[in-house]
């Protein structure tokens, strides 16, 4: 297991001012269709930012450009100040990645597959191999052959590998991609050890509900322009709905749709109404409902999800979230 505190335990880490990625007008164009269109982002040192969209909308195409693997048609992506374009052997260095799964050397041991890696990138120590399997709790399994690791130690590998030059910007794709609820859990705690370092990790992912309890902040794309840059919790608050149980549901519901507050309330299946509430306020919908004469038996007030928010704002894509 990783070598940390607790989920539970463990606060999210506070991003500083300083951005590390940046995105200007950023531009990509396969012929005439445009696959990027002006997207500007910031990403700042110690959030873990999520960058969500639908199948198609740009992501990949995105994280290549930042990863100096495609050019920008126009615009610019910079890294910690600089362009990536016209300094990328300066600022590439300072980046570890990760897109889906890592490619692993199966017939060789974990703490191997670091040295192969290492002797490329050139003045990677024994001691920071040390350091990076120690950082993603392999180091007990550091000598066993990766084809014996599960899928999330693999993941976690991959992760180390993207560690070994100490890289200020960590870019995942699908870093839960195949994972089981432990494994989640515990790439969870290790990207949120990361941050608490100092360390940027922008991930692009289609488990949403993983997103939303990771992220600090995140950003939704589609057709390739920015839907929204926002926190999970700037997202999520005040959009929810009221989840109402009353004797008679039919005529109190009849009651509320009446209300401009209320035209797009429903009953569900197990006669429960789903509604807004006056001023967005759970108070004001018990006074209207015991003044209307329906004695609520429960009123619950139920957060729009993360995935709920993307729906909405993605006109409910039927694409993959990827």
């Amino acid at each position: 297991m990783i070598d940390m505190q607790s989920t539970a335990a463990m606060p999210r880490a506070r991003a500083s001012s300083e951005t590390v990625l940046r995105t200007r007008d950023l531009v990509k164009r396969y012929g005439e269709r445009p696959a990027v269109n002006g997207l500007n982002l910031d990403v700042r040192r110690g959030e873990i930012f999520g960058f969500l969209g639908p199948n198609g909308a740009g992501k990949t195409t995105t994280i290549r450009m930042a990863l100096g693997l495609i050019t920008p048609t126009s615009g610019s992506v910079e890294i910690l100040g600089q362009d990536v374009v016209v300094h990328r052997d300066k600022v590439l260095p300072r980046v570890g990645a990760l897109i889906e799964q890592p490619a692993l050397h199966l017939y060789m041991s974990g703490r191997d597959n670091l040295r192969a890696v290492g002797a490329i990138l050139g003045g990677v120590s024994n001691q920071r191999i040390e350091e990076v399997l120690s950082l993603v709790g392999l180091a007990a399994r550091q000598k066993d052959r990766v084809r014996t690791y599960s899928l999330g130690m693999k993941q976690r590998l991959g992760v180390a590998i993207a560690l070994l030059n100490d890289p200020d910007l960590l870019v995942l794709d699908e870093p839960a991609n195949g994972l089981d609820p432990a494994g989640i859990v515990e790439m969870r705690d290790l990207l949120r050890q990361l941050a608490a370092q100092g360390k940027t990790v922008f991930i692009s992912s289609h488990v949403l509900a993983e997103v939303q309890q990771i992220c600090t902040r995140v950003a939704i794309i589609n057709l390739g322009r920015l839907v929204t840059e926002s926190t999970v919790e700037g997202l999520t608050r005040g959009h929810g709905e009221f989840i109402v149980r009353v004797e008679n549901p039919t005529a109190a519901l009849a009651q509320i749709q009446r209300q401009p507050w209320g035209a797009q309330a429903k009953l569900d299946g197990d006669g429960v109404i789903h509604t807004a509430a006056p001023n967005g306020q759970g108070r004001y919908l018990t006074r209207f409902l015991v003044e209307a004469g329906f004695y609520p038996d429960q009123i619950t007030y139920q957060e729009e999800s993360l995935e709920d928010v993307f729906l909405r704002l993605t006109n409910g894509s039927n694409g993959e979230v990827r």
